[in-house]
């Protein structure tokens, strides 16, 4: 039996959105692999398949393009969220996710703001495999003379290690990247970002993504990226992050709440064989 998906995307980070709230979708990992796999299967960084629950318009669940299922997907949630207060007609959509409920809301034409909880900082949370100070590791992740500054943690629902680097276009963001991933720092492995700051309102940003590889942006890392410079006082509490694929507004609340604004994009429709 054939099932209908669609194709969005958040900033040109990729998904195949597959509806099971009426049909049950439990892809294994190597379904995953072959729908995910750009030459022969539709090609996407991460499967999001969306599931009937009690109490809330949707439980999401998402999977990397190796298979991996994982808690958090900033700009898959995103795209969820628009889909679904496209369906209702209502403002607003509560997420069920492995990371916690999440609130998603309108902000405009096509772009949705998602309440994406409070950022994880102790090392327990990353998680880590051992005590470190999460503000500013005294580990040596990577030997690289761009990568001389200590890099921040934080979990958005899923780890994340943040280099700050003075030239984002000479960081070996694709030789580092791959390595500090599966570092055994990172018991879960890790995404890693590496943050250039413009200034107290402007981040770029490029993510190597766990299970994933270099997207286009990363929602969470962007979250993680705006979180780590505001703990370091590089930047305000509220930020443009710049991804390869466009922008994010990334405000870190006072209530400690991390809310993410960014467009949604629905590429086009198809079916799984």
């Amino acid at each position: 039996m054939s099932r209908p998906f669609l194709k969005m995307n958040g900033l040109g980070n990729d998904f195949v959105v597959v509806e099971a709230r009426t049909q049950p979708f439990s892809p294994t990992a190597e379904q995953v692999r072959a729908i995910a796999d750009r030459a022969a299967g539709v090609g996407c960084d991460q499967l999001i398949v969306v599931e009937p629950a009690d109490g809330v318009d949707a439980r999401v669940r998402f999977w990397n393009s190796d298979g991996e299922e994982v808690a958090a997907c900033g700009n898959g949630t995103r795209c969820v969220g628009w889909l679904l207060m496209q369906s209702t007609g209502k403002d607003q959509a509560l997420i069920e996710t492995k990371a916690g409920r999440l609130l998603a809301s309108r902000a405009g034409e096509r772009l949705v703001s998602v309440d994406m909880g409070e950022p994880g900082l102790d090392w327990r949370e990353i998680p880590l495999a051992t005590e470190h100070d999460t503000r500013a590791l005294d580990v040596a992740l990577y030997d690289h003379p761009a990568l001389a500054s200590p890099p921040a943690c934080v979990s958005m629902g899923n780890p994340h290690v943040v280099f700050f680097v003075a030239d984002l276009d000479a960081a070996p963001v694709r030789e580092a990247g791959p390595v500090v991933e599966r570092h055994p720092l990172f018991p879960e492995q890790v995404n890693v970002g590496f943050a250039q700051v413009i200034d107290r309102h402007h981040i770029r940003l490029r993510v190597w993504e766990r299970g994933a590889g270099l997207t286009k942006a990363c929602g969470t890392g962007a979250c993680a990226a705006l979180v780590a410079a505001a703990r370091r006082d590089l930047t305000d509490r509220t930020a443009t992050v710049q991804a390869d694929g466009g922008e994010l507004l990334i405000e870190w609340r006072a209530d400690n709440h991390v809310i993410m604004t960014g467009p949604a994009a629905v590429d086009f429709a198809g079916e799984l064989p």
